[in-house]
């Protein structure tokens, strides 16, 4: 048995010996770029801006996400209030939808803070609910996107309104 060790033992330097490194340098051909000639057409100047007018709601319908458990909330915030979602602060300062169309691109300005608002900021800039990975929340645990913004309820027209105006 202890022959065997040492014998083992005494084979380990030739082993490692008889291993040699080669380092092989390859040759790489230098990269060929397509030269391209200039445009025959002159492409101009863009003067296709948009501009929408926007209706400042009286807040937003916002989802947040627990990935650790998939427990899914909804929560209405006010404009200019905070709630809390897990160890998370949510701080809505506005919510804005076009003034056409109550129902259509809904951004709200959140601020998102951790540690129940004393710890760093994670997020704080417009949330746009039809593209909430263009500026989202980046957190291991949570996520936070805007559904819709809440928009106030229009009084009835009183020639429809119940009890009056019907025969």
């Amino acid at each position: 048995m202890m022959r065997a060790l040492v014998f083992a033992l005494a084979m380990i330097p030739a082993s490692v010996a008889a291993q040699d490194v080669v380092i092989e340098t390859l040759p790489i051909a230098p990269l060929e770029f397509e030269t391209l000639s200039p445009t025959p057409e002159v492409l101009g100047d863009v003067s296709s801006e948009s501009v929408v007018a926007a209706t400042v709601a009286e807040g937003a319908m916002l989802r947040g996400l627990d990935k650790l458990t998939g427990e899914r909330v909804d929560f209405e915030l006010q404009n200019g209030y905070s709630t809390f979602l897990g160890p998370l602060r949510v701080d809505m300062a506005q919510c804005r939808h076009p003034a056409d169309n109550a129902t259509g691109e809904a951004y709200a300005y959140l601020t998102v803070l951790d540690q129940r608002g004393e710890g760093d900021t994670l997020f704080q800039g417009w949330m746009i609910a039809s593209s909430p990975a263009l500026m989202a929340l980046d957190h291991a645990r949570y996520d936070v996107w805007v559904l819709r913004c809440k928009v106030s309820a229009k009084p009835q027209d009183e020639s429809t309104s119940d009890g009056e105006g019907s025969d």
